[in-house]
Formats: structure tokens, sequence, C-alpha cells
């Protein structure tokens, strides 16, 4: 049976007498053979391509890429170096998985169980010891800089860790200092959210661990579990970089803190709540550096870049951005300010929660506890001499009644408002008690928007536009506007995610789907003589605009988003 040493012989790599002592030098010393090759002078390549060659399994040279802890985390750090495997990368939902040893059996027999678990395939590579060292130096990130904490904590608090029955707040703080393993522990876990680019971080305790989750791109991911003995530590530590009570347990609480991370300084935002096993803690992450983007950067384009830059330039009026929860509407208002912030306009913001300070624009903290309301803000706001008025979010019908009065009054209003679609937002106004007739001399442009998640550019998968994809595309196409359907060309091929080392989830980042409903005459006429939903539908598509559906599926023709991830968040 030919050996690596043949292969190598054969291929003039090394002659017969460094064969035989490299053979010898591993009986002695009972080093592995590649080891002793590599150390004579043999290069990793060619010891890498031999042993190749004699498997019959693909080998993989890494070089200096780094592997993305999504990817790491489908085998824990203990599987990977007890049996030398790591996971490589991401092709086409098949986990590729790097081993310096594929011929050992309880090795492979362990892969098939972790496979069987993740219901995910796998294909082998062969690596070299050095990839397999480099790679496993990446498990020192979050699972392995939190485990590290976990055990100094455990040794300086004992094995179980209870601060509930400390009263006293300086007592705890004194346990929790700066160089506290629990405060590592929290350090940690911001850090990581922020350079995954994670929105939010969700701490569940349940019965016998605590989940740790990242909201990335609008999906929750569990990045880490953690044991229950630390969850009072850890609470205790958010609520005193948070100033909350820490002795307060049985109602919810919420609170704000800065830090500095990679030289940046960026804004938390926590949310205490009482459950079952304890308190869970939402923390959502604002950094300014990706928080206050351009329209453009947004998602808009044509038309409806068009109609808003227009809208913006109006004097007076109001501008209502809809959609649900966690959309984006905050971040397009933010856009629209620093459009229009400059020395020669007062700009006035109310806000619940403030997200992102904007230099320049005057910026206050609705607080409900002590009747500071949007509407009570409102009043104030109006004795500021102000020319831009953003609200967080009309809530009520005393808030709509103030935004209507101070947009006829000669201010530009901005706000957001709950409501399915652009065209919701009219009968919604009347609901909230604004009279019909105030609409069309206040209302400048309504917005909907969803936010999608975006293929990576480097990393996408080509489909063939024919079959049932063109057929669902031709019935999507025969929908768009007349003057935008004349001048469009259909691509031979659209993209799906297509998982990779470099981006393990085929997605990266967001961008919004909008539609624009803008105040014509021809609406206003129709809202004086008292319109229904169905006429302003109509009249919606006189003006050609597009519904966030279809801006959808003209930003799946031009590659930036898939089908699927369109069909999401729209109907």
């Amino acid at each position: 049976m030919r050996s690596i040493l043949d292969l190598l012989i054969a291929k003039g790599v090394i002659d017969e007498a460094g064969a035989r002592s490299a053979k010898e030098t591993s009986k002695k010393t009972k080093k592995d053979l590649e080891t002793i090759l590599i150390d004579q002078g043999v290069s990793e390549g060619a010891v890498l391509n031999a042993k190749s060659e004699l498997l019959g399994i693909p080998s993989k040279r890494l070089n200096e890429a780094q592997i993305a802890f999504d990817v790491l985390k489908n085998v824990s750090e203990e599987s990977a170096r007890h049996y030398q495997m790591v996971p490589i990368g991401m092709s086409e939902g098949v986990l590729e998985v790097g081993m310096v040893a594929p011929e050992n059996l309880e090795a492979r027999e362990a892969l098939q169980f972790i496979s069987s678990n993740l219901d995910l395939p796998f294909k082998i590579f062969l690596i070299s010891r050095a990839d397999l060292n480099r790679i496993l130096e990446g498990y020192k990130g979050l699972g392995g800089e939190v485990s590290r904490a976990v055990g100094e904590l455990q040794t300086v608090l004992g094995d179980t860790i209870d601060l509930s029955n400390i009263d006293s707040k300086k007592a705890v703080e004194e346990m929790i200092t700066e160089d506290a393993p629990v405060t590592k522990m929290v350090a940690v876990i911001l850090r990581h959210a922020v350079e995954g680019h994670a929105s939010d971080v969700h701490i569940e305790p349940s019965r016998e661990q605590i989940r740790v989750r990242f909201r990335v791109d609008g999906v929750l991911y569990t990045s880490i579990f953690l044991p229950m003995n630390v969850h009072e530590a850890i609470i205790s530590r958010i609520k005193i970089m948070t100033n909350m009570k820490i002795d307060e347990h049985r109602k919810p609480q919420d609170g704000r803190f800065r830090a500095t991370i990679d030289k940046r300084d960026i804004d938390f935002r926590v949310s205490t709540f009482p459950t079952y096993y304890g308190e869970k803690a939402a923390i959502r992450i604002l950094d300014p550096n990706v928080g206050v983007r351009t329209l453009a950067d947004l998602g808009l384009d044509g038309r409806n870049l068009e109609i808003i830059q227009k809208g913006l330039k109006r004097p007076f009026g109001m501008i209502l951005i809809t959609g649900p929860t966690g959309s984006g509407k905050s971040t397009t208002l933010y856009a629209m300010l620093k459009i229009l912030n400059d020395e020669k306009r007062n700009i006035v913001s109310l806000e619940d929660p403030i997200e992102y300070y904007i230099q320049g624009v005057n910026q206050s903290q609705i607080r409900p506890e002590i009747n500071y309301t949007f509407a009570s803000g409102l009043r104030s706001i109006l004795r500021q001499d102000p020319d831009v008025i953003m609200v967080g979010e009309i809530r009520d019908k005393e808030t709509a009644q103030l935004a209507v009065h101070a947009s006829l009054t000669g201010h530009l209003v901005l706000s957001t408002l709950h409501t399915n679609d652009a065209i919701g937002v009219i009968p919604r106004l009347v609901d909230m008690g604004v009279d019909p007739f105030l609409i069309p001399s206040t209302l400048v442009l309504a917005m909907g928007q969803r936010l999608v998640r975006t293929l990576c550019q480097e990393s996408r998968k080509e489909i063939a536009v024919e079959g049932t994809v063109k057929t669902s595309l031709d019935k999507e196409i025969a929908q768009l506007p007349e003057a935008i359907r004349k001048d469009l060309k259909i691509p031979e091929n659209i993209y799906e995610p297509l998982p990779s080392s470099s981006c393990p989830k085929g997605t990266r980042g967001r961008i919004a789907v909008f539609e624009v409903l803008s105040m014509t005459k021809d609406l206003e006429e129709l809202m004086l003589k008292g319109s229904t939903e169905a006429d302003i539908i109509q009249e919606s598509r006189h003006q050609n605009m597009l519904t966030m559906r279809q801006d959808g599926i003209l930003k799946v023709l031009n590659g930036k988003i898939g089908l699927e991830e369109l069909f999401e968040v729209v109907v």
C-alpha cells in the first residue's frame, strides 16, 4: 500500500534517504510524520497535496482567511480541539469542515453526529495543522472570552451567585467593579454585538441557562449560552450602567448608557422585563456611525426619491412615514433631518427615545411620567420659533390635531404613524379626529416602508429567469405602472442568497422598500368630496405610485435582494 512518503519520492520532493530519516525520527520522537517532514524542510503545501491524493479527499489552503463566528459556532470549541476539525465555510447549504486527520474514524463519527443535530450536510476538506491552529484561535472570540469570564466570576463569588438579597446598591457596586469578571463578560458581549453589526441584544433566563441572542438584519440568532448562576450578576451590572434600581425585580425598568467600543462612542438603550425565571434584558444598540444615512443609502431612488426631495423643500406641511415597529421609520426621519439641517433653520424634535444625536438639531426626550408627552411638548415647541418640527410618533387624537395645526401655521412637520401602508395614512388621520377638509392643505406626502435583507454582492447565486420564476415575475411586472414598465429591461438572471465563509447567511445588511403617496390636485379634490379608500388607491395609480411590493420587485431585478427575502416582509 502506498504511503505519503512514496508519493513524495515519486514527485521528487524528497529522496529515499530523506524518507528513511523522517520515518525513523517519527518513531523515535512519536511525532506525526507530516510534522517531521515539514521540520525537515518539505513545504506544507507539498505534504498537504500528497496526503490529499493518498486519501482521495480534496485539500484547501485557507491562508489568512478569517472564519466568521456564525460558521464556527456549528462545531463547539471543545469538539474542534478534541477531534482536530473545524468548520471553514458554508456553500449552497453545505457545511465545509476542515480536518487534519480525516482518516480518524472517531472524528468522522463525531462529525456525522453533529451534522444530524444541525440537520446540515457536510463536506470534508484536508487542511494543514497551521490552518487548524489559526482557526482554533478564532474560538477565543465571544464564546472563549465569555467562558473565561464566567470561570473567573464563579471563582471569585463561589458556585452560587445571588445578589438579590443584597439591599445596598453600594455593596453590589463594590462587588461588580470595573475589573470584575462580570464586567468583562458584559463588555465582551456588547463588543461582539457591535462588531457583528447587531441591532439588539437579548439576555433571556430559563430554567437551566441564560440564552444570549443577537438580532442581525432583523433576525435573532443565538450567540451563546451562560450558566444560570451568573444571571443576577449580569443583570445587576447592566442596571448599574444604566442607573436603574438594583433591588427592583418586580416591574420593568428602562435606562440608557454610552460606551466607547473600537474608539467609537455608542449608545445603548436598555429595557428590563420580569419573567418567570428572572429578569430579561433587551439592549438596543445605537451606533451613530451607521444610524444617520442618506436617502439613497436607505433604498430610495427614481420617482420616490424625487418626490421626497421635492417635499422636503416645502416651507410647511406634514410628511408622514408609516410602517410596523422595526421597519426603519426613525432612520428615514433622521436621513430627512440630515438634509434639512443647516444654519438657516431651527429644527426641534420630540423623541421617545432619542436614538441618535444630530449636531445642530434641538432634540428633546419626552417623559410621560411627568406629563411631558408628544402633545404637551408640541405646544411648547411652537413657542420655540421652529422652522422644522420632528415628532417621533403621532399616537393619539390630541397629538394629531396639534401636528396639523403646526403645519397650518407655517411649519414643516415630520412624523410617523402606525398603519399598514401609505394609503392608510389618510383614513387613520380621520379616525384620530382630524377634520377631512384640513388634510389636503396639510399633508404633503405619506410614505410606507419595510426592511428587506440584502444579498451579499460577493456571494450570491444566479437563478435563470425561466419556468415558474419567469411566470411569477411576469405577473408582478404586469402590475407595475406603465411609465415604469415600458422602460424596464428584464434580466436573464436574478439572485438568491449563497452562504459562504465571508457571508455565512448569504445576506448582509438591510435596505428599505418604499411607497410614496403625494398630495396632488386630483387627490385634494377627492378628499374634499369625501373620498373612500378605493378612490385613494385609484388616484395612487394615476400618480404612477409604486407599492412596496413593486419597489421590491425592481430591487430583485437589480440584484439587490432575493424574491424570498422580499416576500417575507410584503404581501
